[in-house]
């Protein structure tokens, strides 16, 4: 202790860093030096518990979760096979979503929505536990594996011991001597919960092999979740008291609360001689109300809040906004402030975080070990034939993740500038294609098979006088292209379009 105040007495000679010192300012900051494990050992409970308190009763705090969960899985992350057999590529993307329908233990949702409920769960919590659960072939899954989602509480923080083979358990995780996860010691009911039956604190070692651990660590060494809500839960629960106040004002200020002074009775322990007095008055409109001599009424009048209620509470989300990141729009439901620059600007900011999150964690994390599971389990259950899969097995599991696109205001300028960029070499179709969301392989299947349907056909969806417009079938051997059904005349060359008045030979188009 001596030597700790003589540093900070030579620190605070010598100048520096004014964070590092103890001056005036600075007295009152006592910052912990405690690891952050040994702080989610004590406080995480609490934490996560205010959280989901929040969430079930603050609208503010459910609508930055929903966001959350919106924008960063949507309608689903999805695999895109880099198989190179068209064939077997499209069988393998058939099973998987087949399959997805019936991956939910619970059978409340699909993939995707586990996803969902996992990016909600990540952002309440701090992390989630995805428990693999093998089936039997008689079970009558496409493929026999399926998912069960664990919450947070399901994995004692408290439980920090060593286990019977030597191997350390902290907060719940069981190392071993090089420090990987071996097992994971959840409990068999969830602690909270009084309807399921079964023996409180009773836990069972399950293999990490069968346990996905979903988390965002924040700092190094971190083993367990903290919730993206803690930097704004103190302000988002006194907010939620200081507008529960206003009401009340509000409330109170709309009745037509009268008070009446008299003189001090003969017999103030008398009671009224009947319920209709001033006690119990009632007030019409235009009522004329006669008083005693002495009497008089006063009109309670509390207090406004003033003009600085809202610029107020607009500062307090902006703060909350920062410390969960989401953008203010999205977190109040409020796009009056915005502008369109601004608002795009805010977006791309907030769009960037949420694709490193997608990438560095969902798809890392949950996507990626499921696939590789799940095509495990196809091969080895025969509902999958890939020859050469023992021997090929990272080439053959190859994937690519694809977000759910994201939309803007003005999407025909987006799409103009996409169109321009392909066009000038700067990205590639297939690119343009994946950043949608789609396979762009798929999608050209799709296209050829539309339009030789619409040749089958006669038809002709496209724009007249369209570049793209190809040689009808039948056409002259010119290659002069027409368009129309093939019954039209081909002398008819000369003759208007009744829409516009414009010459139908191509020559003439624009």
């Amino acid at each position: 202790m001596a030597a700790m105040t003589l540093r900070q007495r030579i620190g605070a000679f010598i100048g520096g860093f004014d964070a590092g010192q103890h001056h005036r300012r600075l007295r009152g900051f006592r910052a912990t030096r405690a690891h952050v494990n040994a702080l989610i050992a004590a406080s995480g409970p609490d934490i996560t518990a205010r959280a989901r308190w929040l969430v079930r009763n603050n609208g503010y705090a459910v609508n930055a979760v929903e966001s959350w969960a919106a924008n960063t899985v949507g309608d689903g992350i999805k695999p895109i096979s880099k198989i190179g057999d068209a064939a077997r590529k499209e069988a393998l993307q058939r099973l998987w979503l087949d399959w997805t329908d019936a991956a939910d233990a619970e059978g409340l949702t699909d993939f995707y929505g586990l996803q969902r409920r996992a990016a909600r769960e990540v952002f309440i919590a701090g992390e989630v536990f995805v428990r693999i659960r093998p089936r039997r072939a008689e079970d009558g899954l496409p493929v026999p594996l399926q998912l069960q989602l664990l919450p947070s509480e399901m994995l004692p923080l408290e439980q920090s011991d060593t286990a019977a083979n030597g191997n350390a358990i902290r907060q719940g995780i069981e190392f071993d001597r090089i420090g990987r996860r071996v097992a994971y010691h959840l409990l068999r009911r969830h602690p909270g919960d009084s309807t399921d039956p079964g023996l409180a604190g009773e836990t069972v070692r399950v293999p990490a092999s069968e346990i996905i651990h979903v988390i965002d660590p924040v700092e190094g060494g971190q083993l367990r979740g903290v919730s993206k809500l803690a930097p704004a839960i103190v302000k988002l629960f006194l907010l939620d008291q200081y507008d529960d106040a206003e009401l009340d004002r509000k409330k109170v200020a709309a009745m037509y609360a009268m008070f009446v002074t008299s003189p001090a009775p003969e017999n103030p322990l008398a009671p009224p001689e009947d319920e209709d007095g001033m006690g119990g008055l009632e007030i019409s409109p235009g009522q004329v109300v006669r008083l005693d001599p002495g009497e008089d009424v006063t009109v309670g009048q509390p207090a406004d809040s003033g003009a600085t209620y809202e610029p107020f509470q607009y500062r307090t989300l902006l703060q909350i906004s920062a410390a969960l990141g989401i953008p203010y729009p999205y977190l109040a439901n409020d796009m009056v402030k915005g502008n369109f620059s601004n608002s795009r600007l805010a977006l791309i900011e907030f769009r960037r975080r949420v694709s490193a999150w997608q990438h560095a964690v969902m798809v890392y994390q949950l996507c990626r070990p499921v696939w590789v599971r799940w095509i495990d389990a196809a091969v080895l259950s025969g509902a999958l034939s890939l020859p050469g899969y023992e021997t090929d097995r990272a080439r053959l599991q190859a994937a690519d993740w694809l977000p759910t696109k994201w939309d803007w205001v003005d999407p025909l300028k987006d799409a103009n500038a996409e169109i321009a960029q392909i066009e000038a070499g700067l990205k590639s179709r297939t690119q343009a294609i994946a950043e949608r969301g789609y396979d762009a392989e798929q999608v050209d299947r799709e296209i050829a098979a539309e339009h030789a349907r619409e040749r089958a056909l006669g038809l002709d969806f496209r724009c007249p006088g369209s570049p793209a417009q190809g040689v009808q079938a039948g056409a002259d051997g010119d290659g002069t292209r027409r368009t129309g059904t093939p019954d039209d005349d081909p002398d008819d060359s000369d003759t208007t379009d009744a829409a516009d008045d414009r010459p139908r030979n191509d020559e003439d188009r624009p």
